[in-house]
């Protein structure tokens, strides 16, 4: 078989190759995400479900951002071709590249986000209105909306942070179809814990990350044609 321009189809560059490329990119990344994600894991798993132990949650997930930030980098850079794949080399160099400003979005996230549910769980011993739950939860899912955006964006592009909040903020409302393509998906993700658990979410991680940089797509390619050089 030939090519339109009449050369020969090299090997990997056919449709079957190129599917192939992305399955072994995946499983890698998959391995790769259970393996960072191993201790908060499994301390989410020996945990009880009660309010008491949201500080300990929130603890557990911060190994979560870096290892979701290096598979999104992973991802996004991954090569179609089936003999030139090196998915671990680029997810463990994306990993130590991005650590230092993924945890100064991440932990701030996380902190507000214990400090919100903390909150939502003492609000009838603390005898305050049950109204106030109100603006919490908006608060709290507001935080949640950009603290996505803003992993998105450390983990592709070289910001100083406090430019990456200012353009996960400025993007909720710049694409609102990013924004609620991420509603959607966080709303998956949290029926998923909550009928099965943390562990089958796990096994699907890498599905999750490549759904969040599909959904991300308009506001990269809008950051890397406004914002970069």
């Amino acid at each position: 078989m030939s090519r339109a321009t009449g050369g020969p189809r090299e090997f990997g560059d056919g449709p079957l190759s190129r599917a192939a490329a992305v399955v072994h990119t995946l499983l890698v990344v998959e391995l790769l995400l259970l393996v960072s994600m191993l201790p908060g894991l499994a301390v989410l798993l020996l945990l009880d479900r009660d309010s008491s132990n949201l500080p300990l949650v929130a603890a557990a997930a911060l190994p979560l951002g870096p290892a979701v930030s290096a598979a999104l980098h992973t991802l996004r850079h991954q090569r179609p071709d089936l003999t030139d794949l090196r998915p671990a080399a680029t997810f463990l160099r994306a990993y130590r590249a991005n650590l230092p400003g993924v945890l100064r979005v991440w932990a701030p996230t996380l902190l507000w986000l214990a400090v919100i549910a903390v909150n939502l769980a003492n609000l009838p011993a603390a005898a305050v209105p049950g109204w106030w739950a109100v603006p919490l939860v908006v608060v709290g899912a507001g935080v949640v909306l950009v603290g996505v955006n803003a992993l998105v964006i450390v983990s592709l592009f070289t910001f100083r942070t406090r430019d990456v909040l200012r353009l996960a903020l400025y993007y909720l409302a710049r694409k609102p179809g990013v924004t609620c393509g991420n509603v959607v998906l966080l709303a998956a993700t949290a029926a998923v814990t909550a009928v099965f658990s943390e562990a089958v979410l796990a096994l699907i991680a890498a599905l999750l990350v490549l759904a969040l940089l599909r959904i991300g797509d308009p506001m990269i390619d809008e950051i890397r044609t406004e914002f970069t050089a």
